[in-house]
């Protein structure tokens, strides 16, 4: 499948994680030959770097920007890819991660705490984030009348919403919307160059019911979080977001 979400918004990420109950190894022969495993399988994948907080990443460079990634935190391990031609180009990295973990990292079905997938959409704007994000989503919802206080303006508006998919709350979506504009003074406002990013994550957590089959479990998530993009996500979220910020240009 080509990627059908780049036309509505001005970057496109599409991330794993997998959180773990343990810490991961930490061993210099483990980690490497686990990296060096991922560069085989993956050529352009060239700089390897440990970040501040000790961070461990791979990661594939093109004119200059990250393309993509495999990351090692203390209890998470990542794969991404930045403005994918297609799904499945994306995909093969965080597969490969899903299915060596087991065997170079010990991690099993019983060590894994939860298995993200998550579609991120940024949206260019360089004025009051929490303002347009408040006209584009909230409308003349209940919500948008505490905005209509004499006087009020919006300051801050990063909605995040979770819906459980199955009944025993083991599969979950989560929509959250973050604007920069409040990491600024508000007389700096209307200068932010950080976009709007809308984070969409469908979430597994393992279940006592069946056993954890990693690759299976993520190949079904991805499936899913491209339906809800479409059914959902892009219609009710991204389009109006797009549009509102079209409108203020």
């Amino acid at each position: 499948m080509n990627n059908p979400f780049g036309s509505f918004c001005d970057g496109l990420f599409l991330d794993m994680c997998v959180t773990t109950q343990m810490k991961l190894p930490r061993q210099r022969e483990t980690v490497l030959a686990f990296f060096e495993h991922i560069q085989r399988r993956f050529p352009t994948l060239r700089q390897f770097s440990r970040r501040e907080q000790g961070e461990l990443i791979l990661e594939e460079e093109i004119d200059g920007r990250r393309f993509r990634w495999v990351a090692m935190e203390s209890q998470r391990l990542s794969a991404g890819c930045a403005d994918p031609d297609d799904f499945e180009q994306a995909y093969q990295l965080q597969h490969e991660v899903i299915e060596i973990m087991p065997y170079m990292l010990g991690i099993t079905p019983l060590d894994i705490d939860s298995l993200d997938v998550t579609f991120t959409m940024d949206f260019d704007y360089q004025g009051n984030h929490d303002e347009v994000i408040a006209e584009a989503l909230l409308g003349n919802s209940s919500l948008s009348g505490f905005f209509e206080i004499p006087g009020a303006r919006v300051v801050s508006c990063c909605p995040t919403m979770i819906a459980a998919l199955t009944s025993d709350g083991s599969m979950q979506a989560r929509i959250a919307l973050e604007s920069r504009s409040g990491l600024l003074d508000r007389n700096e406002k209307n200068k932010i160059d950080e976009p709007i990013s809308l984070y969409f994550t469908i979430r597994r957590y393992p279940s006592g019911k069946t056993e954890f089959a990693g690759v299976d479990a993520f190949t079904q998530q991805c499936r899913m979080a491209e339906q809800l993009m479409f059914e959902r996500i892009i219609p009710l979220f991204a389009r109006p977001l797009s549009n509102a910020i079209s409108q203020r240009r």
